[in-house]
């Protein structure tokens, strides 16, 4: 099956005069399950519906390119936030970027979900929009914008769009287009799981069991109150990202009410079955490979998503928010039915470079409780501390690898997306732990213990650095028996709320005790939709109503993250500024636990003594 229409001339050679649906994405057309676009243009073709792509349009007669679909537009931002693709975590503008061709940046607008609607509305009048993906998703309330500094509007105020999809959508998207195709208004679908719509206040009558937000005027105030109703409905929001036991959510903005209904069942293993037989082209399309190709299709073009959902529930990570804390998995079959088809890649080397999804090692839910209508609504399953009804096995995905090593042509299997430590150490069966070891570690393993203080971690919803040190020690015990050089390459981040210069500081000596010299670290970057982004607009944690602190200034955000990477000498004077704020004058020095020699004319710092003889013979005596 070829790629789906983005030019008119692929149209035509298909027979078709117009679409059903037209996608509008900020990323280039990439045919892969990893891809947003792909998955809900393939699961429309193969629900019987034409479909033809838009990707990033510039111009009018981009937009124009197909005329007006005869169902509706369905926009994204593409497969991350918009924002987050064009700026760094200091608001610095990116130079490149990876889902675009030839990876230069500047080839979709800030905010471009907003922008493509209104450019629609502009061109098409009243035709029926409906948006999705992750920066719809995420957005779909009131919501604190980093790059603002404010609280903007739910984005279906801010678009104009008709529905917002919420979550993974192969569900939604057949349901919408079945009953507009059946000649219903798109203004009638009020009733679909995983979808929010807008109604004036005026037509609103009573939902039994909905609960109501703060309204957006009131969460945008930017006072101590208005603070608090932010975190109270951040914390509404979140309970209810449930689709056992989510109720419906009501937002005021002025005379309109944003209305959510509850989430859409997530797909059971043969629906994801299905949606991964459908005929990927697994590359993009072919029109880009004067300009470059697309850089994003690099890590993943021989990669497998066997999972979906994440009951690691991480504070600053989108993922629950976005496709629920209810893990869903493939069958075998399927992910061996879509390893084969690697294999017969031309440009197949015998690597399969990750067989993984939100977090690898999960392959069910945490435990039978997660699907019951009495499951919990503020309880996280692994942090801090392991919740006793959390099930722990690894022996199915175990079973799977296997499977996958013994495919003829794979030399190779590695797992490069997260594997959550906490859960894997926790295992009393170590047969995994081995065999992880011994066959799926590219030479280093990517873990994410984040920070080591206590008191960040417990802010982050990750477990205390105790269990990553034993996670750590055993994994170079077996590494070891194994006789291999293997290494963890651990993810940290500095400036979380809940992070003090104290915090900061103990993580960089947490650093030099154990020799880590990590090259890449991650100044914390408030995303919308996570528990973290509204400690650090409020300082408050909605999950205790109470006060956090936050490392809001850049000074004082450079300076935790030198201390992350103390022995660069770019970094060396913001870390002599830190460490003097916070009196550690006993970490600047030239002895073995110091982080940085002190300025040769700083008469701040007194000396050390030098380790001689007569010095060692003196403090003996």
């Amino acid at each position: 099956m070829p790629f789906l229409p983005i030019t008119v001339k692929e149209m035509n050679q298909r027979g078709w005069s117009q679409a059903d649906f037209i996608i509008v994405t900020g990323d280039a057309y990439v045919d892969h399950p990893s891809f947003g676009t792909a998955i809900i243009s393939r699961v429309l073709e193969n629900a019987g519906y034409k479909v033809c792509i838009i990707p990033q349009p510039r111009s009018e007669s981009d937009y124009k390119r197909f005329g007006a679909p005869r169902l509706a537009f369905l926009v994204n931002g593409g497969n991350i936030d918009s924002m987050v693709a064009h700026y760094t975590a200091a608001k610095k503008r990116r130079s490149d970027d990876a889902y675009t061709p030839g990876g230069k940046a500047g080839a979709r607008p800030d905010r471009t979900t907003i922008v493509y609607c209104k450019k629609l509305r502009e061109l098409f009048g009243d035709i029926p929009i409906a948006i999705g993906g992750v920066e719809a998703s995420l957005r779909r309330f009131a919501h604190y914008d980093y790059w603002d500094d404010a609280v903007r509007p739910s984005i279906l105020i801010d678009s104009g769009a008709d529905l917002l999809m919420y979550g993974m959508g192969e569900k939604h998207i057949v349901e919408i287009a079945n009953r507009l195709n059946n000649g219903e208004s798109i203004s009638t679908l009020t009733d679909i799981l995983g979808t929010c719509y807008s109604i004036k206040a005026s037509d609103f009558t009573h939902i039994s069991g909905s609960r109501e937000c703060p309204s957006f005027e009131a969460v945008k105030e930017n006072t101590e109150n208005g603070k608090k109703q932010y975190a109270i409905s951040c914390k509404i929001q979140q309970d209810e990202m449930d689709a056992v036991r989510g109720k419906t959510l009501i937002q005021k903005h002025g005379d309109t009410l944003i209305i959510q209904n509850p989430p859409m069942p997530p797909l059971n293993e043969a629906e994801m079955d299905k949606v991964y037989s459908l005929p990927f082209m697994r590359n993009y399309h072919p029109s880009y490979e004067s300009q470059g190709g697309v850089d994003a299709i690099k890590e993943v073009k021989f990669s497998i998503i066997h999972n979906r959902g994440c009951f690691g529930n991480c504070n600053f990570c989108s993922l629950a928010f976005h496709q629920g804390r209810v893990v869903t998995s493939r069958s075998h079959e399927s992910v061996i039915k879509e390893a084969k088809e690697i294999t017969q890649m031309s440009d197949f080397k015998g690597y399969i470079h990750d067989v993984g999804g939100p977090t690898a090692n999960f392959r069910k839910p945490a435990c039978k409780g997660q699907l019951k209508k009495g499951a919990c609504a503020d309880k996280k399953c692994l942090a801090p501390t392991m919740c006793p009804a959390v099930e722990v096995d690894h022996s199915d995905y175990l079973k799977l690898l296997r499977e996958l090593r013994a495919l003829p042509k794979v030399k190779k299997v590695f797992i490069r997306s997260g594997i959550r430590f906490d859960y894997l150490i926790a295992d009393k069966n170590e047969e995994f732990f081995k065999e992880l070891i011994n066959h799926h570690v590219s030479g280093q393993l990517k873990v994410a213990p984040e920070h080591c203080s206590n008191n960040v971690l417990k802010y982050m919803g990750k477990p205390p650095i105790e269990v990553y040190n034993r996670f750590e020690k055993r994994f170079y015990e077996l590494t070891k028996s194994a006789n291999k050089k293997q290494y963890l390459v651990p993810y940290l981040m500095s400036s979380h709320p809940g992070s003090t210069m104290k915090d900061a500081i103990e993580l960089a000596v947490f650093l030099k005790r154990n020799n880590m010299h990590p090259e890449q670290v991650q100044d914390y970057y408030p995303t919308p939709g996570t528990i973290s982004t509204c400690m650090f607009y409020t300082g408050i944690d909605p999950n205790t109503m109470k006060p956090v602190y936050v490392p809001k200034t850049a000074k004082e955000k450079a300076e935790q993250r030198a201390l992350l990477q103390y022995f660069k000498p770019e970094n060396r004077q913001l870390v002599l500024s830190a460490l003097k704020k916070a009196g550690r004058y006993d970490l600047i020095g030239t002895g073995k636990n110091c982080l940085i020699a002190p300025d040769r004319n700083d008469k701040t710092v007194k000396p050390q003594k030098k380790r001689t003889i007569r010095n060692i013979h003196k403090k003996k005596k």
